[in-house]
């Protein structure tokens, strides 16, 4: 088997520049990106994708691909990414994945059963919109997104609704869809690298970067999509940093509490991201300290796979 790198890590704790170092040591590598969020279109602020630049120095994958109204899913992108590895690998290129979305990389790597799709947090989230907005409001998204579902379902069942959102919202996919299926597994060697910094450190770079989208105009951003008729029950606009921007335009929240709420929903992302990834024991964690660049890792990096490379030789 090939070995593929991958970096992952929480949200703001370096992934983007480790992986464009990386990419350019290695000479012929592009980035396959596991970002649930940064899929879409028109969402480039709020979803800090890489810069123009950054795409222009080396080629990413994965990246504007659907409009915030299409539905696109875990087990949709483990298929087409395992392809489009295959196809990196057969014209002599090194694909490196880099992304911090969980299932997005368990469903690359090793697949899953529908009894592996559940996710507490969003759970916890689904319910507390409901509380907040009704059950209707979650009925009217689960009719956009999964008619089959919402046909079979009292508008009232808020039970079942929940359910069925987590599902959709984790896999694209109805849950009967799951039960018939089998998980497949890549048939690459996937060599994990694991990002992270102290807490306190990663809540202020959090923090500071949160200021720097509400400064480069995330606002807009959302009136933007707002205009493009993107309603906010839409999956895509359930992503931190935009849902709360609709409640403020809605006037549940005033502008500081929008930041704040902002600020607080990313750092607890970034906790969940963390406890995700400690649970596989495959992943090579390297701690970033303050003030430190990535690019001195580099090298560990390459040496690190290399290794492993010839470990894996016959």
């Amino acid at each position: 088997m090939t070995n593929v790198i991958f970096i992952i890590g929480p949200t703001a704790v370096g992934k983007t520049e480790l992986g464009l170092l990386v990419a350019e040591a290695l000479g012929n590598a592009e980035i396959i990106s596991a970002d649930s969020r940064q899929i879409y279109k028109f969402m480039d602020i709020g979803t800090a994708k890489p810069t123009p630049e950054e795409l222009a120095l080396i080629k990413h994958h994965f990246i504007d691909i659907k409009f915030p109204d299409e539905h696109y899913s875990a087990g949709k992108f483990g298929k087409e990414a395992r392809e489009r590895i295959r196809a990196l690998q057969e014209s002599g290129k090194r694909p490196i994945v880099v992304g911090g979305s969980g299932l997005y990389i368990r469903a690359l790597v090793d697949g899953f059963f529908e009894k592996q799709i559940f996710d507490p947090s969003l759970k916890a989230r689904l319910k507390e919109e409901m509380k907040q907005k009704g059950v209707h409001f979650l009925y009217r998204r689960l009719q956009q997104v999964d008619p089959d579902s919402a046909g079979k379902i009292h508008p009232n069942d808020g039970h079942r609704i929940v359910r069925a959102l987590e599902v959709f919202e984790l896999t694209g996919e109805p849950l009967s869809k799951f039960q018939k299926q089998v998980a497949h597994k890549a048939d690459f060697n996937p060599l994990f690298f694991g990002i992270t910094r102290e807490r306190n450190e990663l809540y202020e770079i959090i923090e500071s970067r949160v200021d720097r989208m509400l400064k480069a105009g995330l606002v807009r951003e959302v009136e933007e999509l707002k205009a493009r008729g993107y309603d906010e029950a839409l999956n895509s606009m359930q992503t931190v940093g935009y849902r709360e921007v609709f409640d403020y335009f809605r006037g549940t929240i005033d502008y500081d509490e929008m930041v704040a709420l902002i600020k607080q929903h990313t750092r607890n992302y970034a906790k969940r991201q963390l406890t995700w990834f400690r649970k596989d024991q495959r992943v090579r964690w390297i701690h970033l300290h303050r003030n430190e660049s990535a690019e001195k890792y580099t090298d560990e990096f390459l040496i690190w796979q290399e290794k492993q490379y010839c470990l894996n030789l016959p």
